[in-house]
């Protein structure tokens, strides 16, 4: 199979054999060409060459709708939802029951209904999917790919918003598709979850099949060797610098914050160049507490001091006019405007940097300041002036960090900042939280992974419920102590 965009060879002779009632994981970094080939296979691409077979017959699916015809289904990375629909009509779209020539919203809601009750899905089929956490949605989302009676089964990073228990649903749902005899193409960048889940890996890189192994031939540091063509001998890059001492003045306080029944009463301080990490479970407040922070909403009570002097932030205007980045947890809605260019993704934040003194844009140094930071962050792109969201969802994570690098904000905010993001461009990202913490940069770490948490703070903040359970000092901060403060069993 080989697929060229223009200039831009993004697969060539790649191949792959998937086998009824296995796990066949896809494994690449970001830009690899996973999510070319998943989109050739679900009818969204057609190849330039090559040929696939499914069940031993010619397939060449023009739509993903004639792929599901066929047999074939895909789950997204990037939710393909619409918000302003009920979570029934998005599960059924295109395929409502109908009654005399109109849809029938009982029948509707019933089948709907009927799918996520044997999911075992947490999700209320008559809520609008616009007022679902990115978790639920991410749910709604595998529910709808599961409504199309299937061959093969394509997961593309369904766990990547997803808490441990709602990925433990997703786990028995990928059981009882293997025991149905259904072929399940899985992509994902856990080590730990693709190797308990996969039967077979097939390793991919810049677009070229490199083998493809069963799980139990192969070990998770090989696995990364081939991903990367290089040795990954630490995933967390070592600090720079000392840790800031406690004694030093912190350039962030909160003290008492609250939001409604969101959180209440968090407390926590960030000294420059530490990094503070945020871990708990769905819902326990974690990014309403970064939203108010950086004035998306407006806190009930509390206080917010910035080098000592207490500050009022009413909107994100304010926030980043006082040094404060904020890198979003959903980079689709509120990280990127994807139908714009590269560019000016990177620089739209920092556009006073490239101001003329009678408010022209200097576009020399525009282009010179974001060529740097996609230099910087790695960030594969054929060009400065394609759209955002033309790019994998890791480069397009990429930006949304280069963005805000541009600002040298004094306080960065990073909601879950390597989510769908492979091991060696996590670890680049790494490498750039170690060196902004080293510049002097105070950095608030939100994240779902607990080793990435443990491997990269300072000190652990542990909410459950929408309170601080804890603040963990490194001595502390082994995964067992942290889980059972964001589980709130403490005893």
């Amino acid at each position: 199979m080989t697929k060229v965009f223009g200039a831009v060879t993004a697969l060539k002779d790649m191949q792959l054999s998937v086998k009824s009632g296995r796990v066949h994981t896809i494994l690449g970094e970001n830009g690899a060409g996973k999510s070319t080939l998943m989109k050739i296979l679900a009818g969204v691409y057609q190849p330039t060459s090559g040929s696939i077979l499914l069940d031993g017959q010619p397939y060449a699916p023009t739509s993903p709708q004639d792929a599901a015809r066929a047999g074939l289904t895909i789950v997204f990375q990037e939710l393909s939802l619409c918000n302003n629909m009920t979570v029934a009509e998005n599960i059924l779209a295109t395929r409502e029951p109908s009654r005399g020539g109109f849809i029938n919203d009982k029948a509707l809601v019933r089948k709907a209904a009927e799918l996520v009750k044997e999911l075992g899905l947490p999700v209320s089929v008559t809520t609008r999917v616009g007022d679902l956490s990115i978790a639920q949605r991410q749910l709604v989302e595998i529910a709808k790919g599961l409504s199309i009676e299937a061959k093969v089964v394509i997961l593309d990073e369904p766990t990547s918003s997803l808490s441990d228990s709602e990925a433990e649903i997703l786990f028995e749902i990928i059981a009882r598709l293997k025991a149905r005899g259904v072929a399940v193409i899985y992509i994902s960048h856990r080590m730990e979850e693709i190797m308990r889940l996969s039967d077979d890996i097939t390793v991919v890189r810049d677009g070229n099949y490199i083998t493809t192994r069963d799980k139990t031939e192969v070990t998770i540091a090989e696995l990364i060797a081939l991903m990367v063509g290089r040795d990954m001998n630490e995933i967390y890059p070592a600090r720079e610098v000392a840790a800031p001492a406690t004694t030093k003045g912190p350039v962030l306080a909160v003290k008492g914050l609250s939001r409604g029944d969101e959180f209440e009463n968090v407390s926590f301080e960030v000294r420059p160049g530490e990094i503070l990490g945020f871990f708990g479970l769905i819902g326990s407040g974690r990014s309403e507490v970064m939203n108010t922070l950086f004035g998306i909403a407006r806190a009930s009570a509390g206080t917010v001091a910035i080098d000592g002097k207490e500050v009022t932030i009413a909107s994100p205007v304010d926030a980043i006019s006082r040094g404060i980045g904020f890198a979003t947890e959903n980079r689709k809605e509120e990280g990127l405007v994807l139908g714009h260019s590269v560019e000016s993704n990177i620089s739209m934040v920092a556009l006073n940097r490239f101001s003329s003194p009678l408010g022209f844009l200097k576009r020399r140094s525009e282009r010179q300041a974001a060529n740097a930071e996609v230099d910087r962050l790695a960030i594969k792109t054929a060009s400065l002036d394609i759209s955002a969201g033309s790019l994998s969802g890791g480069n397009q994570q990429k930006i949304v960090l280069a963005k805000w690098l541009l600002t040298q904000p004094k306080i960065l905010i990073l909601d879950e900042p390597t989510r769908g993001v492979d091991v060696g461009a996590k670890f680049e990202i790494y490498k750039i939280i170690r060196q902004l913490a080293a510049e002097g940069t105070a950095i608030l770490l939100v994240s779902s992974e607990l080793p990435e948490v443990i491997g990269m703070s300072d000190r652990v903040v542990v909410m459950s419920e929408g309170k601080v359970t804890a603040i963990a000092d490194p001595d502390q901060m082994t995964p067992e102590k942290i889980m059972s403060f964001a589980t709130g069993f403490t005893s």
